[in-house]
């Protein structure tokens, strides 16, 4: 079986509990997500041999985005490690007729930041 590489940008998202708006209450909940990085995820789930690659910080919060993708069997070895911050994206759920909202913070995030060489 071959294996499928995916590449992008992986992402901190926050999310209220629930379908509460933002700030309506003190808690958001922290996953990671991204659209490529959901592909390697849901091939995986299938048994299929898939690779991520991106670039993530080297500390803790760029260490929980590779774990989230070796949780589900995705290969990380061709992660690169630099840069000082991970991309985040805030996440409101719609409720019944108002729709979700999707804030993006990615700006010098490590893979935007990053070069060929």
């Amino acid at each position: 079986m071959a294996k499928v590489i995916t590449f992008g940008e992986i992402m901190l998202r926050l999310a209220p509990n629930g379908y509460y708006r933002f700030f309506q209450n003190d808690q958001m909940q922290a996953t990671f997500g991204g659209g490529e990085a959901n592909v390697a995820v849901s091939l995986a789930n299938y048994g299929m041999d898939a690779a991520f690659v991106t670039k993530l910080p080297d500390h803790a919060i760029g260490q929980a985005a590779v774990n989230s993708l070796r949780r589900y069997g995705v290969d990380t070895s061709m992660i690169v490690r630099g840069g000082d911050r991970v991309g985040i994206y805030y996440l409101e759920k719609g409720a019944s007729q108002r729709g979700s909202v999707c804030i993006y913070d990615r700006a010098h995030s490590s893979i935007q930041e990053s070069s060929a060489s």
